[in-house]
């Protein structure tokens, strides 16, 4: 087992800087990367929160999707976090036609489901396989996850009765937010609605980290 495995943050948009922050806690190797030998020689990747429609441009500007669709199928660690978590689904609804992601896990994103920047809001999450009580989960113009496949694996969900700040009714057909699906992990690849790089909780940032070192 690699003792200091390298994590890769996607640097094309989004908040990069504190996804950095976060590993360098973690006892690994993090670095920012958008080039394709740096995207190659990571164990690990992390696709931040941003804007996923620039996102999904921004990997064919830099000639890059193929690359990275083809290591997430081959293995490689993934974790996205609201945008990120958008790229790493098989489908999106609500998303620009031209929009493709990496088609690594099993699941349907809603884009923007909780709503407009106005509506972010903060929330507990319980989430599996994380010990020390809820996160305190950040959504900003978040996704939420409609149904997932056979093999992915629930961890988190918006509790029941918890105040979002306003759900676009438009976007997510007025259906409720309690109950719906925020986290999720399918074999090496991890996907959260919502910013833990923001609250300096460093608990699922460490739990993507034992991912790593257990692929290693």
């Amino acid at each position: 087992m690699n003792a200091d495995p390298t994590v890769g943050v996607l640097a094309l948009q989004g908040d990069v800087r504190e996804h950095l922050a976060a590993l360098a806690e973690c006892d690994v190797i993090a670095r920012p990367v958008r080039r394709r030998e740096e995207i190659a020689s990571v164990d690990g990747l992390v696709l931040p929160g941003g804007e996923s429609t620039t996102m999904s441009k921004l990997v064919d500007t830099f000639g890059v999707r193929d690359l990275i669709a083809a290591r997430i199928a081959d293995g490689l660690p993934a974790y996205g976090s609201c945008a990120g978590m958008i790229m790493l689904a098989r489908t999106v609804l609500d998303g620009r036609p031209d929009q493709r992601g990496f088609d690594g896990i099993d699941m349907v994103v809603r884009r923007n489901a909780f709503g407009r920047q106005v509506d972010s809001f903060e929330a507990p999450v319980d989430l599996a396989g994380v010990e020390g009580g809820p996160v305190r989960a950040v959504f900003i113009r978040a996704p939420w996850v409609e149904s997932v496949g056979a093999g992915v694996e629930v961890l988190g969900r918006v509790a029941p009765g918890t105040a979002t700040g306003g759900v676009d009714a438009a976007a997510a057909d007025g259906a409720a937010a309690s109950g719906r699906i925020v986290a999720i992990r399918q074999q090496r690849l991890l996907a959260t609605s919502f910013h833990p790089e923001l609250t300096g909780d460093l608990r699922v940032h460490r739990m993507f980290v034992e991912m790593v070192r257990a692929a290693a």
